[in-house]
């Protein structure tokens, strides 16, 4: 998909956290400036109510979720405790076989918190677009990102360009343009449901593929990046839409002899 004078970057990767977490580092790049507005149709406005209109209805999410990352050849699998809390507060687990917690990660008030048990070491930092592309070849803010593991999407706020592309194999799909990132969303045009979404930002370009139930229920999500160099795949197991997540979930408190390392 064309990038419309995004950046195309080159990607430096390394490995943060702990080895159930592939990150990315991005380097030597620049998000472009953003174009400028053009009207938006009668159609694309509908079509962008319809998503917001899903955003709206979401309070909360919670799931116990088996991941598989893989970054080249090298593939880990684990299983987590997703929280998450609309607009933009998070909480992952990720679980030992032993059912202990190994990884815990939080954002909460445009706060990032990630604790590794096993090496006693936290990462600390704002939790912003330019972090999300960072760590995890995603241009994300936190609210894009509980979105998107809720099977939503959170049209751009600075909205520029808006315009309904013909259908293809995946089917009708809106194009967005804003201040950070363009985003392809395929959805039904009558339920406001997405299927797919591509992301495209001065960092990174990502595929994200929902799964769903013949209900249009949730059940996982396929993830890719780096042109296809990263990818993850989550599926779902007892997830609850608006049940209630107590805000105190998304509090991380390390231990006071943990290494701490800072995002900048």
């Amino acid at each position: 998909m064309p990038s419309r004078g995004f950046a195309v970057c080159r990607v430096r990767a390394r490995r943060l956290l702990s080895s159930a977490l592939v990150a990315w580092v991005l380097t030597g790049c620049t998000i472009a400036p953003p174009p400028p507005r053009t009207p938006v149709s009668d159609d694309a406005r509908r079509a962008i109510d319809l998503l917001v209109g899903h955003w709206h209805a979401l309070s909360d999410l919670r799931a116990l979720a088996d991941v598989t990352l893989k970054k080249g050849s090298e593939e880990q699998r684990f299983t987590g405790v997703l929280l998450s809390k609309t607009p933009a507060s998070l909480r992952f687990e990720a679980i030992s076989p032993f059912g202990q917690p190994v990884l815990l990660v939080t954002v909460k008030d445009g706060q990032l918190v990630a604790y590794n048990a096993a090496t006693n070491e936290v990462t600390t930092g704002p939790a912003t677009v330019e972090t999300a592309a960072s760590m995890l070849s995603l241009p994300f803010e936190p609210d894009d990102l509980v979105a998107v593991l809720s099977g939503r999407v959170v049209p751009p706020k600075d909205l520029r360009i808006a315009e309904i592309f013909a259908p293809d194999a995946d089917g009708p799909s809106i194009n967005m343009i804003g201040k950070y990132h363009e985003q392809r969303v395929w959805m039904d045009f009558s339920s406001g449901v997405v299927n797919r979404v591509n992301i495209v930002g001065g960092r990174t370009e990502a595929e994200i593929r929902f799964l769903r139930a013949e209900d249009g229920a949730l059940t996982g999500l396929d993830v890719s990046a780096g042109q296809g160099y990263v990818t993850a795949k989550i599926r779902y197991r007892s997830l609850a839409l608006n049940g209630g997540v107590d805000p105190e979930r998304f509090v991380l408190t390390p231990p006071k002899d943990a290494k701490t390392h800072s995002i900048r």
